[in-house]
């Protein structure tokens, strides 16, 4: 056969796999990524609206004279502002942020604020890295986020450490959105690592919530602080789903749809095994929460449904061609929506008029079935053989040398079992202890 006859069939054969390619992109929506999932309780996402309303207060000039307050105000008592920081306070290492402290929840709030598009420190701190450029406790990280998060807490922590000393039952919160979320999750990850600087503060008493997050981690540190951090995803939104780096989406901030199909195409195309095994890809941070609200080929918004799990495999993995990609991004509609979603769960448990005794039940059998999917959770990413995932180093960031000394060993996909259940088994000591009823719960 002549090459002139060969190249029609090539031709068509290529049109054939763009229209299959379009077809199935067409149809996944953003419902399909969290389909398997379970239903959040009132009880676990009750701090997501309220803690939106603080980021949204962080834009103010004003906070006793708001401007953009969303329907029925902040919620916020501007007398529990510790203090807040400006870009000329943080001098444009880290975005601006206040510390909150929050006495109707028990909660010591630190609250950073998404992209400032009028400065460029926003920008040098998005810029600030490239692929595997930032080792941390035995995984990967974005290298500008982490060094803002850094500035943060050197500034911060002995503030921190006199609020918990002072109210010994307070929680400690980092949250920010989109740009403000990967610093916040830096910010969990080394106070987790610097519990001394905090007074010795239990790892349970911290927590973080990533409002519209970017994908600032690798896998095995995605799900292995999965008990310390949370991601709240609204529908289509495109920032926790396109592996694209975070520097590069914001270079091509004015071709963004052009950017947004063209990595869809190269995402579709790649065998999700092989982005497993990918120690340097990066994804969104933690267990995380899927506000669903729309239904393909269906008008309008219907009541919120939040759907929540400690995934390891098809994590968000595939952009959604929709209109809404970017409008869902916005911190104001996640707000309005988690407050939705919120009313209906409370609506729901009033109907069913549980007894105080029962609720508490409920609380600890929540705790225990988050624990046992977190583990389950690890044990699934030691079964896909994803990197690292069951050799987490005890110190925090490591240094090159001992690095290459894990290479120059074997990988662990290359282990064999016994050494793997070993490294399991271990792990597990190592993040998890049994309580007095003897289940096991995460380590203190």
């Amino acid at each position: 056969m002549s090459i002139a006859c060969c190249i029609p069939i090539v031709e068509c054969v290529y049109c054939l796999a763009c229209a299959r390619w379009a077809w199935k992109r067409c149809l996944h929506s953003a419902g399909h990524d969290s389909e398997t999932w379970g239903l959040a309780s009132a009880v676990e996402f009750e701090p997501v609206p309220r803690l939106c309303r603080l980021i949204l207060s962080v834009y103010e000039d004003d906070l006793d004279n708001p401007q953009w307050a969303p329907p029925g105000g902040y919620g916020i008592n501007p007398r529990w502002v510790v203090h807040r920081k400006t870009y000329e306070d943080t001098q444009g290492r880290a975005p601006t942020y206040l510390i909150y402290l929050d006495h109707d929840h028990a909660d010591v709030v630190l609250a950073v604020r998404g992209l400032n598009m009028a400065k460029e420190s926003d920008y040098a701190v998005l810029l600030d890295n490239r692929l595997g450029k930032r080792k941390f406790d035995g995984g990967y990280v974005h290298n500008g986020l982490l060094k803002a998060a850094e500035s943060v807490f050197d500034a911060e922590c002995d503030v921190l450490r006199d609020l918990l000393e002072s109210n010994h039952n307070y929680t400690l919160t980092f949250t920010g959105h989109s740009l403000g979320s990967g610093v916040a999750t830096m910010l969990a990850m080394v106070a987790v690592q610097n519990l001394d600087r905090l007074g010795n503060v239990e790892r349970k008493r911290i927590r973080c919530f990533a409002i519209a997050p970017a994908r600032c981690m690798s896998l095995n540190l995605a799900v292995r602080y999965a008990d310390v951090i949370n991601s709240v995803i609204l529908q289509d939104d495109f920032l926790p789903r396109t592996a694209t780096p975070l520097e590069d989406i914001f270079k091509s901030l004015f071709c963004l749809p052009c950017l947004l199909c063209l990595r869809c195409l190269v995402d579709t195309c790649i065998p999700e095994d092989v982005m497993l095994r990918d120690p340097r890809r990066l994804y969104a941070p933690g267990r995380l929460y899927h506000i669903v609200e729309r239904k393909p080929f269906r008008c309008g918004r219907f009541p919120p449904v939040v759907r929540t799990a400690v995934p390891v495999d098809g994590r968000f993995e595939h952009i959604v061609l929709s209109c809404n990609a970017t409008s869902d991004h916005a911190i104001i509609w996640i707000e309005r929506e988690a407050q939705r979603a919120l009313d209906l769960m409370m609506e729901n448990d009033r109907a069913m008029e549980t007894p105080i005794n029962q609720r508490m039940e409920q609380e600890r059998t929540l705790i225990r079935e988050h624990s046992e999917e977190h583990r389950a959770a690890l044990r699934r990413a030691v079964t896909l053989s994803v990197p690292d995932a069951y050799v987490p180093s005890m110190y925090g960031t490591f240094d090159n040398d001992s690095h290459d000394k894990v290479e120059e060993e074997g990988s662990p996909i290359s282990s064999s079992s016994s050494r793997r259940r070993t490294a399991w088994e271990e792990w597990i000591e190592r993040i998890f202890e049994k309580d007095e009823s003897g289940e096991m719960v995460p380590r203190r």
